[in-house]
């Protein structure tokens, strides 16, 4: 019954439904791992205040030479808490404009801290509101404390889409905190993420808001892997259907997909020929001799 199976038009059929069921069960696998790497992120999240700090220089490499940033870490490290200990900069001090906290748009002001080996890290000290002439007014920012200070934070990825930097307001000026444009900028090698500040000794200025940090949607990709795997196992179901339908003779038309009773035909009787003028002479004439014999 199922021996149509074997014909080139079924083979091909069957090994489509089986390379499609291959690549969503790929594309399952990927969002997957995806959603692991966000739980991770959304763990390290939620864990830094219970967990302790780690060096800096630890975990990502030294930057080689001035004005180079080093080697930018993977998302497997983004937000791990985090220390380092030197002097701010601030003479090289960045304000990051057009940046929103609770809905009101003002400024973060990251200052470079020199290490005793002469590398800086970018730390983002916090944010602060816009001056009064406006979201792209100057901000009035605490001075960053002179001498020895040690930072605790957690660790930001380099942002994309690197925007122009410029200097303004006696600061570097830039939408977006891209390492390696910023590191062109600056006259000392510095490290491939900055840190969020989150605890400082000495203590840190109230003035500064902390950043706020989203959580990742892992769910969303949970979600799609199932999807995706589901769509895998709908093509082979699929093929199956297909290939009973064909097995058993299913007409494409019936809507309830039960098999049409074959429908007898009555013949139509043939019509018979009409007889010419002569013919039906002869005919009446051979009736009459029959009659009399």
């Amino acid at each position: 019954m199922y021996r149509f199976l074997l014909t080139p038009r079924w083979l091909a059929a069957f090994a489509l439904t089986v390379v499609a069921a291959v690549v969503m069960v790929m594309l399952g696998n990927w969002q997957l791992r995806r959603y692991h790497e966000r739980t991770d992120i959304n763990n390290r999240i939620d864990s830094a205040n219970s967990v302790q700090a780690v060096p800096i220089t630890s975990i990502l490499a030294a930057p080689a030479a001035a004005g180079t940033p080093g080697a930018a870490p993977g998302k497997s490290l983004a937000w791990t808490k985090v220390t380092a200990t030197g002097r701010f900069d601030p003479s090289h001090e960045i304000q990051a404009r057009g940046r929103t906290v609770d809905g009101e748009v003002g400024f973060e002001i990251v200052t470079p801290l020199i290490l005793d080996d002469g590398t800086a890290v970018l730390v983002d000290r916090g944010w602060v509101p816009a001056g009064e002439g406006g979201a792209l007014a100057a901000p009035v920012a605490p001075a960053a404390p002179s001498g020895q200070v040690t930072v605790v934070g957690q660790l930001h990825l380099s942002e994309s889409r690197p925007a122009a930097v410029e200097r303004r307001d006696g600061r570097l000026d830039t939408r977006r905190l891209s390492i390696p444009r910023l590191a062109g900028e600056l006259p000392f090698p510095v490290y491939g993420a900055y840190v969020l500040l989150r605890e400082q000794t000495p203590a840190a200025d109230p003035a500064f808001a902390p950043i706020p940090i989203s959580h990742e949607d892992a769910w969303q990709n949970g979600g799609y892997a199932v999807q995706w795997w589901l769509f895998a196992v709908m093509a082979f179901v699929l093929f199956g259907w297909q290939a009973r339908r064909e097995a058993h003779g299913f007409d494409a038309d019936d809507a309830d997909g039960r098999q049409k009773p074959a429908e007898r035909v009555t013949p139509v009787p043939k019509a018979e020929k009409p007889l010419d003028r002569v013919a039906a002479a002869d005919q009446r004439r051979a009736e009459k001799s029959g009659e009399r014999a």
